[in-house]
Protein backbone atom coordinates (compact mmCIF):
# COMPACT_ATOMS: atom_id res chain seq x y z
CA UNK A 1 0.00 0.00 0.00
CA UNK A 2 1.26 3.40 -0.99
CA UNK A 3 0.73 6.78 0.30
CA UNK A 4 -0.14 7.79 -3.43
CA UNK A 5 -3.58 6.39 -4.32
CA UNK A 6 -5.13 6.61 -0.89
CA UNK A 7 -4.81 11.15 -0.50
CA UNK A 8 -9.19 13.01 -0.96
CA UNK A 9 -9.09 16.02 -2.37
CA UNK A 10 -10.85 19.14 -0.61
CA UNK A 11 -13.83 20.35 -2.45
CA UNK A 12 -17.02 21.03 0.17
CA UNK A 13 -17.84 24.60 0.97
CA UNK A 14 -19.62 25.80 4.30
CA UNK A 15 -23.14 25.39 2.30
CA UNK A 16 -22.09 22.04 1.70
CA UNK A 17 -21.09 20.72 4.76
CA UNK A 18 -24.49 21.90 6.55
CA UNK A 19 -26.11 20.17 4.09
CA UNK A 20 -24.57 16.79 4.63
CA UNK A 21 -25.09 17.01 8.63
CA UNK A 22 -28.31 18.54 8.78
CA UNK A 23 -29.31 16.65 5.76
CA UNK A 24 -28.17 13.32 8.22
CA UNK A 25 -30.26 14.01 11.33
CA UNK A 26 -33.31 14.71 9.23
CA UNK A 27 -34.08 11.85 7.26
CA UNK A 28 -37.18 10.18 7.13
CA UNK A 29 -38.01 8.95 10.79
CA UNK A 30 -39.61 12.37 11.51
CA UNK A 31 -42.73 11.26 9.06
CA UNK A 32 -42.76 7.31 10.02
CA UNK A 33 -41.85 7.64 13.97
CA UNK A 34 -43.90 10.64 15.43
CA UNK A 35 -46.76 8.79 15.66
CA UNK A 36 -45.13 5.70 18.03
CA UNK A 37 -43.13 8.68 19.61
CA UNK A 38 -46.06 10.97 20.99
CA UNK A 39 -47.51 7.43 22.06
CA UNK A 40 -44.88 6.67 24.21
CA UNK A 41 -44.23 9.64 25.80
CA UNK A 42 -47.28 12.15 24.72
CA UNK A 43 -46.25 15.49 22.48
CA UNK A 44 -44.60 17.60 25.46
CA UNK A 45 -42.99 14.04 26.72
CA UNK A 46 -41.70 13.39 23.31
CA UNK A 47 -39.98 16.61 22.93
CA UNK A 48 -38.60 16.75 26.76
CA UNK A 49 -36.79 13.25 25.22
CA UNK A 50 -35.32 15.05 22.29
CA UNK A 51 -34.12 17.93 24.53
CA UNK A 52 -32.03 15.35 26.95
CA UNK A 53 -31.08 13.70 23.71
CA UNK A 54 -29.93 16.99 22.52
CA UNK A 55 -28.16 17.92 25.38
CA UNK A 56 -25.91 14.49 25.43
CA UNK A 57 -25.51 15.01 21.78
CA UNK A 58 -24.42 18.77 22.44
CA UNK A 59 -21.86 17.65 25.10
CA UNK A 60 -20.58 14.76 22.59
CA UNK A 61 -20.76 17.23 19.90
CA UNK A 62 -18.20 20.08 21.67
CA UNK A 63 -15.92 17.21 21.65
CA UNK A 64 -16.31 16.13 18.48
CA UNK A 65 -15.99 20.22 17.23
CA UNK A 66 -12.46 20.17 19.05
CA UNK A 67 -10.85 17.33 17.99
CA UNK A 68 -12.19 17.81 14.52
CA UNK A 69 -11.27 20.85 14.37
CA UNK A 70 -7.20 19.19 15.83
CA UNK A 71 -7.25 16.34 13.61
CA UNK A 72 -8.33 16.92 10.24
CA UNK A 73 -8.22 13.46 9.01
CA UNK A 74 -10.80 11.41 6.84
CA UNK A 75 -12.56 9.36 9.10
CA UNK A 76 -12.12 11.38 12.29
CA UNK A 77 -13.18 8.84 14.96
CA UNK A 78 -10.45 6.85 13.42
CA UNK A 79 -7.62 9.24 14.04
CA UNK A 80 -9.12 10.61 17.37
CA UNK A 81 -9.73 7.19 19.23
CA UNK A 82 -6.19 5.90 17.87
CA UNK A 83 -4.34 8.66 19.09
CA UNK A 84 -6.04 8.25 22.62
CA UNK A 85 -6.37 4.36 22.73
CA UNK A 86 -4.17 2.79 20.02
CA UNK A 87 -5.16 0.16 17.16
CA UNK A 88 -7.45 -1.76 18.75
CA UNK A 89 -9.80 1.00 20.61
CA UNK A 90 -9.54 2.87 17.51
CA UNK A 91 -10.88 -0.48 15.55
CA UNK A 92 -13.46 -0.76 18.31
CA UNK A 93 -14.65 2.81 17.73
CA UNK A 94 -14.55 2.72 13.60
CA UNK A 95 -16.38 -0.51 13.63
CA UNK A 96 -19.03 0.52 16.31
CA UNK A 97 -19.79 3.58 13.82
CA UNK A 98 -19.90 1.85 10.78
CA UNK A 99 -22.94 -0.28 12.49
CA UNK A 100 -24.81 3.04 13.19
CA UNK A 101 -24.47 4.50 9.83
CA UNK A 102 -25.09 0.95 7.67
CA UNK A 103 -28.48 0.73 9.99
CA UNK A 104 -29.63 4.39 8.86
CA UNK A 105 -29.12 3.06 5.02
CA UNK A 106 -30.62 0.22 5.74
CA UNK A 107 -33.76 2.24 7.65
CA UNK A 108 -33.98 4.59 4.39
CA UNK A 109 -33.82 1.52 2.04
CA UNK A 110 -37.01 -0.30 3.96
CA UNK A 111 -38.95 3.47 4.16
CA UNK A 112 -38.64 4.13 0.88
CA UNK A 113 -41.08 1.79 -0.21
CA UNK A 114 -43.31 3.46 2.55
CA UNK A 115 -43.47 6.36 0.54
CA UNK A 116 -44.26 4.57 -2.52
CA UNK A 117 -47.15 2.71 -0.98
CA UNK A 118 -48.70 6.59 0.64
CA UNK A 119 -48.21 8.05 -2.77
CA UNK A 120 -49.49 5.38 -4.77
CA UNK A 121 -51.84 2.69 -2.83
CA UNK A 122 -51.92 0.27 -5.42
CA UNK A 123 -48.48 0.02 -5.14
CA UNK A 124 -48.52 -1.44 -1.72
CA UNK A 125 -51.02 -4.54 -2.98
CA UNK A 126 -50.71 -7.85 -4.09
CA UNK A 127 -49.35 -11.61 -2.85
CA UNK A 128 -46.99 -11.49 -0.31
CA UNK A 129 -43.56 -13.45 -0.76
CA UNK A 130 -43.34 -13.97 3.20
CA UNK A 131 -44.35 -12.38 6.81
CA UNK A 132 -41.97 -10.78 8.63
CA UNK A 133 -43.08 -10.12 12.45
CA UNK A 134 -46.30 -10.13 11.26
CA UNK A 135 -45.80 -7.42 8.52
CA UNK A 136 -46.36 -9.12 4.40
CA UNK A 137 -42.95 -8.84 2.57
CA UNK A 138 -44.10 -7.56 -1.19
CA UNK A 139 -42.01 -7.89 -4.15
CA UNK A 140 -42.66 -4.37 -5.09
CA UNK A 141 -41.84 -2.77 -1.91
CA UNK A 142 -38.82 -5.27 -1.94
CA UNK A 143 -37.78 -3.81 -5.30
CA UNK A 144 -38.45 -0.14 -4.82
CA UNK A 145 -36.27 -0.42 -1.87
CA UNK A 146 -33.36 -2.22 -3.99
CA UNK A 147 -33.75 0.40 -6.64
CA UNK A 148 -33.29 3.21 -3.86
CA UNK A 149 -30.15 1.61 -2.89
CA UNK A 150 -28.78 1.35 -6.48
CA UNK A 151 -29.55 5.20 -7.01
CA UNK A 152 -27.50 6.10 -4.12
CA UNK A 153 -25.08 3.69 -4.54
CA UNK A 154 -24.50 5.79 -8.01
CA UNK A 155 -24.82 9.03 -6.43
CA UNK A 156 -21.81 8.30 -4.21
CA UNK A 157 -19.85 6.32 -7.07
CA UNK A 158 -19.46 9.16 -9.29
CA UNK A 159 -17.55 11.45 -6.43
CA UNK A 160 -18.22 13.92 -3.77
CA UNK A 161 -18.88 17.01 -5.80
CA UNK A 162 -21.94 15.34 -7.36
CA UNK A 163 -23.11 13.85 -4.09
CA UNK A 164 -23.09 17.25 -2.51
CA UNK A 165 -24.83 18.90 -5.36
CA UNK A 166 -27.78 16.21 -4.78
CA UNK A 167 -27.54 16.96 -0.86
CA UNK A 168 -28.50 21.09 -1.39
CA UNK A 169 -30.80 20.48 -3.76
CA UNK A 170 -32.50 18.13 -1.47
CA UNK A 171 -32.30 19.84 1.06
CA UNK A 172 -33.56 22.87 0.20
CA UNK A 173 -36.54 21.30 -0.51
CA UNK A 174 -37.02 19.53 2.80
CA UNK A 175 -36.73 22.83 4.50
CA UNK A 176 -39.55 24.20 2.20
CA UNK A 177 -41.93 21.35 3.00
CA UNK A 178 -40.72 21.61 6.47
CA UNK A 179 -42.23 25.33 6.26
CA UNK A 180 -45.53 24.36 4.66
CA UNK A 181 -46.49 22.48 7.43
CA UNK A 182 -45.08 24.05 11.36
CA UNK A 183 -46.05 27.58 10.57
CA UNK A 184 -49.98 26.61 9.65
CA UNK A 185 -50.02 23.18 11.98
CA UNK A 186 -49.01 25.76 14.91
CA UNK A 187 -51.50 28.27 13.76
CA UNK A 188 -54.67 26.05 13.42
CA UNK A 189 -54.20 23.24 15.55
CA UNK A 190 -56.40 21.96 19.10
CA UNK A 191 -54.37 22.31 21.80
CA UNK A 192 -56.96 19.80 23.40
CA UNK A 193 -55.01 16.71 21.30
CA UNK A 194 -51.95 17.42 23.45
CA UNK A 195 -53.15 15.52 26.25
CA UNK A 196 -52.19 13.89 28.22
CA UNK A 197 -48.86 16.51 27.89
CA UNK A 198 -46.77 13.20 29.31
CA UNK A 199 -47.52 9.88 29.32
CA UNK A 200 -45.29 8.97 32.04
CA UNK A 201 -41.43 8.92 32.71
CA UNK A 202 -41.32 5.16 31.49
CA UNK A 203 -42.36 6.61 27.70
CA UNK A 204 -40.04 9.30 27.85
CA UNK A 205 -37.66 7.09 28.54
CA UNK A 206 -38.68 4.91 25.64
CA UNK A 207 -38.21 7.71 23.43
CA UNK A 208 -35.02 8.87 24.64
CA UNK A 209 -33.78 5.72 23.76
CA UNK A 210 -34.64 6.61 20.32
CA UNK A 211 -33.15 10.05 19.95
CA UNK A 212 -29.32 8.87 19.46
CA UNK A 213 -29.74 7.53 16.26
CA UNK A 214 -32.11 10.42 15.19
CA UNK A 215 -29.20 12.90 16.00
CA UNK A 216 -26.44 11.06 14.29
CA UNK A 217 -25.34 12.98 11.74
CA UNK A 218 -23.15 15.55 12.81
CA UNK A 219 -20.40 12.82 13.29
CA UNK A 220 -20.34 12.30 9.63
CA UNK A 221 -18.71 15.80 8.77
CA UNK A 222 -15.22 14.29 10.44
CA UNK A 223 -15.65 11.47 8.22
CA UNK A 224 -15.50 14.23 5.59
CA UNK A 225 -12.51 16.38 7.12
CA UNK A 226 -9.68 15.65 4.02
CA UNK A 227 -12.44 16.43 1.56
CA UNK A 228 -13.74 20.06 3.36
CA UNK A 229 -11.76 22.99 2.14
CA UNK A 230 -13.04 25.59 4.91
CA UNK A 231 -10.87 26.87 7.97
CA UNK A 232 -10.45 24.07 10.94
CA UNK A 233 -12.68 26.75 13.79
CA UNK A 234 -15.61 27.03 11.03
CA UNK A 235 -16.01 23.01 11.48
CA UNK A 236 -16.39 22.45 14.77
CA UNK A 237 -19.52 25.75 14.80
CA UNK A 238 -21.05 23.78 11.64
CA UNK A 239 -21.23 20.65 13.74
CA UNK A 240 -22.85 22.42 16.99
CA UNK A 241 -24.93 24.63 14.23
CA UNK A 242 -26.10 21.08 12.62
CA UNK A 243 -27.10 19.86 16.21
CA UNK A 244 -28.71 22.70 17.32
CA UNK A 245 -31.07 22.43 14.09
CA UNK A 246 -31.78 18.92 14.45
CA UNK A 247 -33.24 19.72 17.72
CA UNK A 248 -35.69 22.48 16.64
CA UNK A 249 -36.78 20.58 13.54
CA UNK A 250 -38.01 17.02 15.83
CA UNK A 251 -39.70 19.70 18.37
CA UNK A 252 -41.49 21.48 15.55
CA UNK A 253 -42.26 17.71 14.13
CA UNK A 254 -43.46 16.28 17.43
CA UNK A 255 -45.50 19.70 18.32
CA UNK A 256 -47.37 20.16 14.94
CA UNK A 257 -48.05 16.66 14.87
CA UNK A 258 -49.60 16.32 18.25
CA UNK A 259 -51.74 19.72 17.80
CA UNK A 260 -52.98 18.78 14.60
CA UNK A 261 -54.35 14.78 15.39
CA UNK A 262 -55.98 13.58 18.39
CA UNK A 263 -53.73 11.30 20.17
CA UNK A 264 -55.81 8.11 20.27
CA UNK A 265 -55.95 7.70 17.18
CA UNK A 266 -51.62 7.82 16.28
CA UNK A 267 -50.92 4.31 17.23
CA UNK A 268 -53.26 2.72 14.38
CA UNK A 269 -51.43 5.40 11.59
CA UNK A 270 -48.83 3.94 9.08
CA UNK A 271 -47.58 8.19 8.39
CA UNK A 272 -49.30 10.27 11.42
CA UNK A 273 -46.89 12.90 10.14
CA UNK A 274 -48.30 13.46 6.76
CA UNK A 275 -52.13 12.32 8.39
CA UNK A 276 -51.17 15.43 10.49
CA UNK A 277 -50.65 17.50 7.17
CA UNK A 278 -53.83 16.27 5.69
CA UNK A 279 -55.39 17.34 9.27
CA UNK A 280 -53.99 20.97 8.74
CA UNK A 281 -54.88 21.59 4.96
CA UNK A 282 -58.00 19.63 5.62
CA UNK A 283 -57.25 17.49 2.45
CA UNK A 284 -55.22 14.77 1.31
CA UNK A 285 -52.78 16.34 -0.76
CA UNK A 286 -51.28 18.19 2.03
CA UNK A 287 -50.02 14.62 3.13
CA UNK A 288 -49.48 13.96 -0.09
CA UNK A 289 -46.33 16.72 -0.23
CA UNK A 290 -45.47 16.21 2.65
CA UNK A 291 -44.45 12.71 1.97
CA UNK A 292 -42.74 13.79 -1.09
CA UNK A 293 -40.78 16.29 1.47
CA UNK A 294 -40.07 12.68 3.38
CA UNK A 295 -38.69 11.42 -0.21
CA UNK A 296 -36.30 14.01 0.18
CA UNK A 297 -35.42 13.88 3.35
CA UNK A 298 -34.82 9.87 2.77
CA UNK A 299 -32.72 10.73 -0.04
CA UNK A 300 -30.37 13.66 2.18
CA UNK A 301 -30.22 11.20 5.06
CA UNK A 302 -29.17 8.31 3.34
CA UNK A 303 -26.74 9.98 1.15
CA UNK A 304 -25.08 11.46 3.98
CA UNK A 305 -24.67 8.35 5.89
CA UNK A 306 -23.63 6.59 2.87
CA UNK A 307 -21.10 9.15 2.21
CA UNK A 308 -19.87 8.84 6.03
CA UNK A 309 -19.96 4.94 6.24
CA UNK A 310 -17.88 4.87 2.72
CA UNK A 311 -15.33 7.63 4.38
CA UNK A 312 -15.15 5.84 7.48
CA UNK A 313 -14.24 2.28 6.17
CA UNK A 314 -12.18 4.11 3.71
CA UNK A 315 -10.15 5.26 6.21
CA UNK A 316 -9.97 2.24 8.71
CA UNK A 317 -8.64 -0.07 5.40
CA UNK A 318 -6.17 3.05 4.64
CA UNK A 319 -4.62 2.10 8.13
CA UNK A 320 -4.34 -1.39 7.70
CA UNK A 321 -7.97 -2.43 9.73
CA UNK A 322 -9.36 -3.84 6.98
CA UNK A 323 -8.69 -5.36 3.48
CA UNK A 324 -6.65 -3.24 1.53
CA UNK A 325 -9.38 -2.60 -1.59
CA UNK A 326 -11.33 -0.64 0.72
CA UNK A 327 -9.20 1.84 0.19
CA UNK A 328 -8.50 2.27 -3.34
CA UNK A 329 -9.90 5.20 -5.40
CA UNK A 330 -11.58 5.48 -8.61
CA UNK A 331 -9.33 7.48 -10.77
CA UNK A 332 -11.62 9.34 -12.46
CA UNK A 333 -14.21 9.93 -9.84
CA UNK A 334 -12.11 9.75 -6.76
CA UNK A 335 -14.71 7.41 -4.91
CA UNK A 336 -13.56 4.44 -2.74
CA UNK A 337 -15.27 2.48 -5.51
CA UNK A 338 -15.32 -0.88 -3.74
CA UNK A 339 -16.85 0.00 -0.52
CA UNK A 340 -19.30 2.27 -2.32
CA UNK A 341 -20.15 -1.58 -3.93
CA UNK A 342 -20.11 -3.27 -1.05
CA UNK A 343 -22.43 -0.51 1.01
CA UNK A 344 -24.64 -0.79 -1.73
CA UNK A 345 -25.18 -4.46 -1.49
CA UNK A 346 -26.02 -4.66 2.11
CA UNK A 347 -28.37 -1.65 2.03
CA UNK A 348 -30.13 -3.61 -0.78
CA UNK A 349 -30.58 -6.89 1.66
CA UNK A 350 -32.98 -3.96 3.89
CA UNK A 351 -35.70 -4.35 2.17
CA UNK A 352 -36.05 -8.19 2.17
CA UNK A 353 -37.06 -8.22 5.85
CA UNK A 354 -39.88 -5.25 5.78
CA UNK A 355 -40.84 -2.81 8.16
CA UNK A 356 -40.96 -3.88 11.45
CA UNK A 357 -36.45 -3.62 10.49
CA UNK A 358 -37.90 -0.14 11.12
CA UNK A 359 -37.65 -0.16 14.82
CA UNK A 360 -35.28 -2.70 15.07
CA UNK A 361 -32.72 -0.79 13.04
CA UNK A 362 -33.32 2.22 14.97
CA UNK A 363 -32.43 0.79 18.59
CA UNK A 364 -29.59 -1.28 17.75
CA UNK A 365 -27.91 1.91 15.52
CA UNK A 366 -28.91 3.99 18.33
CA UNK A 367 -26.87 1.57 20.91
CA UNK A 368 -24.00 1.25 18.56
CA UNK A 369 -24.07 5.53 18.23
CA UNK A 370 -23.66 5.74 21.80
CA UNK A 371 -20.80 3.27 22.46
CA UNK A 372 -19.02 5.39 19.85
CA UNK A 373 -19.85 8.74 21.32
CA UNK A 374 -18.31 7.33 24.64
CA UNK A 375 -14.95 6.58 22.86
CA UNK A 376 -14.58 9.45 21.82
CA UNK A 377 -15.35 11.61 24.88
CA UNK A 378 -13.12 9.52 26.70
CA UNK A 379 -10.13 9.93 23.59
CA UNK A 380 -11.31 13.98 23.80
CA UNK A 381 -10.08 13.87 28.03
CA UNK A 382 -7.27 11.38 26.92
CA UNK A 383 -5.99 14.05 24.30
CA UNK A 384 -6.22 16.79 26.74
CA UNK A 385 -4.01 15.31 29.15
CA UNK A 386 -1.45 13.70 26.91
CA UNK A 387 -1.05 16.54 24.24
CA UNK A 388 -2.38 20.17 26.14
CA UNK A 389 -0.10 21.62 23.46
CA UNK A 390 -1.97 20.28 20.16
CA UNK A 391 -3.02 22.67 17.94
CA UNK A 392 -6.61 23.45 18.31
CA UNK A 393 -8.40 25.91 15.86
CA UNK A 394 -11.72 25.48 17.68
CA UNK A 395 -11.14 25.05 21.83
CA UNK A 396 -13.73 24.04 23.96
CA UNK A 397 -14.36 26.00 27.19
CA UNK A 398 -13.84 23.75 30.68
CA UNK A 399 -12.63 21.02 28.89
CA UNK A 400 -12.42 18.36 31.57
CA UNK A 401 -15.99 19.34 32.90
CA UNK A 402 -17.46 18.92 28.93
CA UNK A 403 -15.37 15.78 28.42
CA UNK A 404 -16.64 13.89 32.19
CA UNK A 405 -20.19 15.58 31.05
CA UNK A 406 -20.10 13.80 28.09
CA UNK A 407 -19.08 10.43 29.43
CA UNK A 408 -21.79 10.38 32.10
CA UNK A 409 -24.41 11.30 29.60
CA UNK A 410 -23.07 8.37 26.97
CA UNK A 411 -22.89 5.74 29.90
CA UNK A 412 -26.71 6.66 30.81
CA UNK A 413 -27.57 6.12 27.25
CA UNK A 414 -25.90 2.60 27.42
CA UNK A 415 -27.35 1.38 30.18
CA UNK A 416 -30.98 2.35 28.87
CA UNK A 417 -30.41 -0.46 25.94
CA UNK A 418 -28.96 -3.10 28.31
CA UNK A 419 -31.57 -6.24 30.15
CA UNK A 420 -33.21 -5.25 33.47
CA UNK A 421 -34.13 -1.57 31.84
CA UNK A 422 -37.40 -0.76 30.67
CA UNK A 423 -36.22 0.31 27.56
CA UNK A 424 -33.44 -2.15 26.77
CA UNK A 425 -33.45 -3.79 23.42
CA UNK A 426 -35.50 -5.84 22.18
CA UNK A 427 -34.30 -10.15 22.20
CA UNK A 428 -33.99 -11.68 19.92
CA UNK A 429 -33.99 -9.08 16.87
CA UNK A 430 -32.02 -6.14 18.00
CA UNK A 431 -29.68 -7.74 20.16
CA UNK A 432 -29.47 -10.64 16.98
CA UNK A 433 -28.29 -7.20 14.85
CA UNK A 434 -25.81 -6.23 17.24
CA UNK A 435 -24.53 -9.79 17.92
CA UNK A 436 -23.63 -10.46 14.59
CA UNK A 437 -22.22 -7.18 13.91
CA UNK A 438 -19.84 -7.79 17.09
CA UNK A 439 -18.87 -11.17 15.33
CA UNK A 440 -17.97 -9.83 12.19
CA UNK A 441 -15.86 -7.46 13.92
CA UNK A 442 -14.05 -10.13 15.66
CA UNK A 443 -13.18 -11.90 12.38
CA UNK A 444 -11.80 -8.48 11.19
CA UNK A 445 -9.93 -7.34 13.51
CA UNK A 446 -8.44 -10.84 13.87
CA UNK A 447 -6.90 -9.95 10.35
CA UNK A 448 -6.39 -6.33 11.05
CA UNK A 449 -3.28 -7.51 13.10
CA UNK A 450 -1.36 -9.42 10.06
CA UNK A 451 -2.09 -6.68 7.71
CA UNK A 452 -0.72 -4.16 10.55
CA UNK A 453 2.20 -6.75 10.89
CA UNK A 454 2.89 -5.25 7.14
CA UNK A 455 2.39 -2.13 7.44
CA UNK A 456 4.57 -1.62 10.65
CA UNK A 457 3.29 1.00 13.45
CA UNK A 458 4.72 3.71 12.50
CA UNK A 459 3.44 3.44 8.83
CA UNK A 460 -0.03 2.57 10.15
CA UNK A 461 0.21 5.75 12.41
CA UNK A 462 1.17 7.81 9.56
CA UNK A 463 -1.40 6.36 7.41
CA UNK A 464 -4.00 6.84 10.05
CA UNK A 465 -3.11 10.45 11.60
CA UNK A 466 -1.28 11.82 8.91
CA UNK A 467 0.83 14.88 9.82
CA UNK A 468 -0.57 14.14 13.90
CA UNK A 469 1.61 11.06 13.54
CA UNK A 470 4.55 12.98 15.14
CA UNK A 471 2.54 13.55 18.89
CA UNK A 472 2.97 9.54 18.72
CA UNK A 473 6.91 10.75 19.22
CA UNK A 474 6.10 12.79 22.46
CA UNK A 475 7.50 11.44 25.35
CA UNK A 476 4.91 10.51 27.33
CA UNK A 477 5.46 6.42 27.52
CA UNK A 478 1.96 5.76 26.80
CA UNK A 479 1.88 7.84 23.50
CA UNK A 480 5.19 6.19 22.34
CA UNK A 481 3.44 2.53 23.29
CA UNK A 482 0.14 3.60 21.58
Amino acid sequence: MTDAPVHLRRFLGRGDVLAVAFGAMVGWSWVVLAGEMIVRAGAVGSILAFGAGAVMVWLVGLTYAELSAALSRAGGEISFTFLAMGPLGAFVCGWTLVLAYVAVCAFEAVALPTVLGYLVPAFATGDALYTVAGWDVQPGRVLAGVAGALVIGVVNYRGIRFAAFVQQVAVAGLLLVGLAFFLPGAARGDFGNLAPAITGWEGVLRVMIMTPFLYVGFDVIPQLAEEIALPFRTIGRIILLSIVMAFVWYGLVQWTVGLSLPPGTLAARALPTADAMSAVYGSPWGGRVLVLGGAVGILTSWNAFFLGASRLLFAMARGGMLPAAFARLHPRHGSPAAVVVVLTAITAIAPFFGRPALVWLVDAGSLATVVAYLLVAVAFLVIRRRHPDLPRPYRVAAPATVGWLAVAATVFFILLYLPGSPSALAWPEEWAIVLLWLGLGVVLGAGMRRRVAVLGPRRQARLILGDGASLLESDHPRARSG
